[in-house]
């Protein structure tokens, strides 16, 4: 009788939730990279908050179908034209800028305002073709009959905050009454507003709430993940990481009206153009969440991947809304401030749960092979 050779140790196999998981976050990363360029172009020049609101306060002669409006936190002005003329937007020359009406928007490439408005800082180097004193020569930018542009009439661009408001920060008060004209044929019509100064708001009260709901969300990934108690724990985890994408999905769909859009059409397509990131980082969470719900494989690795794309993308990008008076929304700015709080709450607490719920699962043994028998 020849005795068995001892069993020759074989390497661990991996186990098939692992190599779904590599799949998931390889195609993840992949789509990610494809979509950074693009995104991160949109909305370059509009801010994520300020402390100085600008606002429209009449026009004067008023006429039906012609209106203005802030949009993006302040960033620009928006001019819409339905009164079947063509209306004239004056630089700070009042030279010709803008013209507006039904044929769409034309730009003057003469005036010095088409350059200096195409930034919020107003730094573009003028071209020599740029003379206000020079005939028009329009050039056209869109079919609609809306234009928007920063102004710098209707902007505070220094670094340094206005004396008054230096001298007292914490009072809100009046920086400047502001006009920008525009001509309808002979008759001049002013578009009137103001710039405030508005003391930003504490932010260490939302820290501390983030900080709470990250503890508490990353608290249930310590149940063991093979309990009862820790197929609650997941589903509760996915809930709340659910709850965070539509938190992010609002808070982009917010952005998206702010930025001017109207009717649910012009929304998605701005969307779609501009905010896909973010709306991508929302929609992620809502599937990791559902995945979780459902106790699919790999859940663990999908929390924390997509709690780490909404903490970052959706969370960290938008902390200036967290300690700026004015927020890129329409909609109250502690509305804002809630939003921004339940992302990174729940994102950073998916990535703390998932990992150590996965720490767990490498730790638990697994079984291994009976040895072979002798051979008789």
């Amino acid at each position: 009788m020849i005795p068995a050779a001892p069993p020759i140790p074989s390497a661990r196999p991996v186990p098939a939730a692992l190599r779904r998981a590599g799949l998931v976050a390889t195609a993840a990363l992949a789509a990610l990279l494809a979509l950074a360029t693009p995104a991160a172009a949109h909305g370059a020049d509009a801010p994520d908050g300020t402390d100085y609101r600008a606002e429209v306060t009449a026009l004067t002669p008023a006429r039906p179908g012609l209106s203005a409006r802030i949009v993006e936190a302040g960033a620009r002005l928006e001019v819409t034209n339905t009164t079947g003329r063509d209306v004239q937007v004056l630089g700070y020359s009042g030279e010709p800028y803008l013209r507006i009406g039904p044929d769409g928007v034309y730009e003057n490439t003469r005036s010095p305002a088409t350059y200096l408005n195409r930034t919020i800082v107003g730094d573009t180097q003028l071209p020599a073709q740029a003379d206000p004193a020079a005939a028009p020569q329009w050039r056209r930018l869109s079919a609609d009959p809306s234009a928007r542009w920063h102004d710098q009439r209707t902007l505070w661009r220094e670094s340094e905050p206005p004396p008054q408001v230096a001298a007292d920060p914490t009072r809100q008060q009046r920086v400047r009454d502001w006009v920008v004209p525009l001509r309808d044929g002979d008759t001049m019509i002013d578009v009137r507003g103001t710039l405030d100064w508005v003391p930003p708001p504490d932010p260490y009260p939302w820290w501390v709430a983030a900080t709470l709901g990250f503890l508490a969300v990353g608290a249930a990934g310590l149940t063991p993940a093979g309990s009862r108690a820790g197929g609650r724990a997941l589903r509760a985890v996915g809930a709340l990481l659910g709850l965070g994408g539509l938190a992010a999905v609002a808070f982009t769909v917010g952005r998206e009206l702010d930025a001017g859009a109207a009717g649910p059409g012009a929304v998605l397509l701005g969307l779609l153009g501009g905010q896909l990131w973010t709306l991508l980082t929302g929609l992620g969470a809502l599937a990791a969440g559902g995945y979780a719900l459902a106790r699919r494989p790999a859940a663990d690795f999908a929390l924390a991947l997509a709690g780490a794309c909404l903490t970052l993308f959706a969370g960290v990008a938008n902390l200036a809304v967290l300690s700026r008076s004015v927020v890129p929304m329409p909609w109250p700015a502690g509305l804002a401030r809630v939003l921004v709080t339940l992302v990174l709450a729940t994102g950073a607490g998916a990535v703390a749960a998932g990992l150590l719920r996965l720490r767990t699962a490498a730790r638990t043994p697994h079984p291994t092979r009976p040895p072979a028998r002798a051979a008789h």
